[in-house]
């Protein structure tokens, strides 16, 4: 008995001794939710940003029509506005993302919501054509700013889930390329050019939003920075040369995405007012129901390449979409409308395998694999723009689409591609 009764109070205190282990764990795992929900709210932050991001951005191709009235621009002059707008977006996006990759700077995505709402107002009031280059351009200045930080950020709130997290930011961007001809149809071509300075709510909107993202970002990010760097050790690194040829083959297909994207983005409402006749809202609408199916596609990729590997996406995407681009240009209205939205499924599902693919190519270079595909992308797409414009005054819209369509088939250089994918698919993140 006394045996037993000298052991019931080393039991209670070994019972109580463990109480604050167990409510530090407690502690530990509420912490870790909590973190996860914040991330969580980061990542749906991020997207609603990139979406009135590329809202802004959608706007210029979409009052291609009003300019091209107001001005008497031909279509290498609408190409130009494209060009400068790109080219000063795809020129800086590499240098910022380099340069952020060093010295991250948490509230670089406000600031460059700010240059892009100067460019918003300044086109409002644009009074020459000379004037509109130098909006387009203030315009892509500030998305240059807007993607390598963002992208790093949707990287850092992905738990793991990489191409889940690049999904979510760029189907936020591509809800935005989509909204912005409707809303283009539905304010700028009744109202005139002066209706643009009202999207600079929006864009003060995505400035709030932006800020709250530094505020978080400023202090998580040394944590995240370790964690990140963590995971991309867990692969031994590739030969140089062997990089520079994945990157080599990775920017070709983005070439054929992004060229095809700019004959659509840039020239489909002529194509669809010139060969059915439609008036400009309606062509417009037509526009934005491509755009939307975009939006939606760009979903799909990330999930797929988290599981099964990013080869097997870019696969489907680039060569996948190739039967129907070719049956494009010979479709009636209604099956132009069909094509154009199987396109828009199919085609966005690969630019965040790319993305990924890069990322993990690349260990510890997020930003500036960021800056240098989106700024691939967004220069693809502004020299498409340009060259398919000249083209298009040369000969016509129909040649330009016919021409496209054969764009695709440059996807057969995956074939190329290392099987990097068998180590993300068995690495199940």
């Amino acid at each position: 008995m006394t045996d037993e009764q000298e052991l019931i109070p080393t039991r209670k205190m070994e019972i109580q001794s463990s109480y604050p282990r167990s409510e530090e764990r407690s502690d530990g795992h509420a912490r870790l939710r909590q973190e996860e929900s914040m991330a969580g709210f980061i990542l749906l932050g991020l997207c609603f940003s990139h979406l009135l991001n590329d809202t802004i951005q959608s706007l210029i191709p979409a009052i291609y029509p009003v300019l091209k009235t107001s001005f008497r621009l031909d279509f290498g002059q609408i190409g130009l506005i494209t060009l400068t707008f790109q080219l000063t977006s795809s020129l800086l996006q590499p240098l910022v993302g380099t340069y952020t990759d060093h010295k991250p700077k948490p509230f670089s995505l406000a600031i460059g919501m700010g240059v892009s709402l100067c460019g918003l107002l300044l086109l409002s009031r644009a009074w020459d054509y000379t004037v509109v280059l130098l909006a387009a351009g203030l315009v892509g200045v500030g998305s240059s700013i807007f993607h390598p930080e963002a992208t790093r950020l949707a990287r850092f709130s992905s738990g793991g889930r990489h191409g889940f997290a690049q999904s979510v930011f760029q189907l936020g961007g591509y809800m935005g390329t989509a909204i912005g001809p409707a809303l283009a149809a539905i304010i700028v071509v009744p109202a005139g050019q002066h209706s643009i300075a009202w999207f600079s709510i929006v864009a003060l909107v995505a400035i709030v939003v932006l800020s709250r993202v530094g505020f978080w970002y400023r202090k998580v990010r040394t944590s995240q920075q370790r964690k990140s760097a963590h995971r991309s050790l867990n692969r031994p690194p590739l030969p140089r040369w062997k990089v520079f040829t994945i990157i080599s083959i990775l920017a070709a297909l983005i070439f054929s995405k992004y060229f095809y994207l700019a004959s659509i983005s840039s020239y489909y409402t002529f194509y669809l007012i010139g060969r059915f006749h439609l008036s400009i809202q309606s062509s417009q609408m037509l526009l934005f129901l491509f755009l939307f199916a975009v939006a939606l596609g760009t979903i799909i990729g990330g999930p797929i390449g988290d599981r099964y590997g990013r080869k097997l996406v870019i696969w489907f995407s680039i060569l996948g979409v190739t039967p129907f681009t070719i049956l494009l240009p010979y479709a009636d209205l209604f099956w132009t409308c069909v094509l154009s939205v199987i396109i828009g499924l199919i085609l966005a599902s690969a630019f965040s395998a790319i993305i990924v693919y890069g990322q993990e190519l690349v260990p510890g270079k997020v930003g500036m694999i960021g800056g240098v595909f989106y700024g691939l992308a967004f220069g693809m797409g502004g020299l498409g723009s340009a060259v398919l414009g000249k083209l298009a005054d040369v000969t016509s819209i129909n040649f330009v689409y016919h021409v496209c369509s054969f764009l695709p088939l440059i996807g057969l250089l995956t074939v190329f591609l290392p099987n990097l994918d068998r180590w993300v698919a068995d690495r199940g993140r």
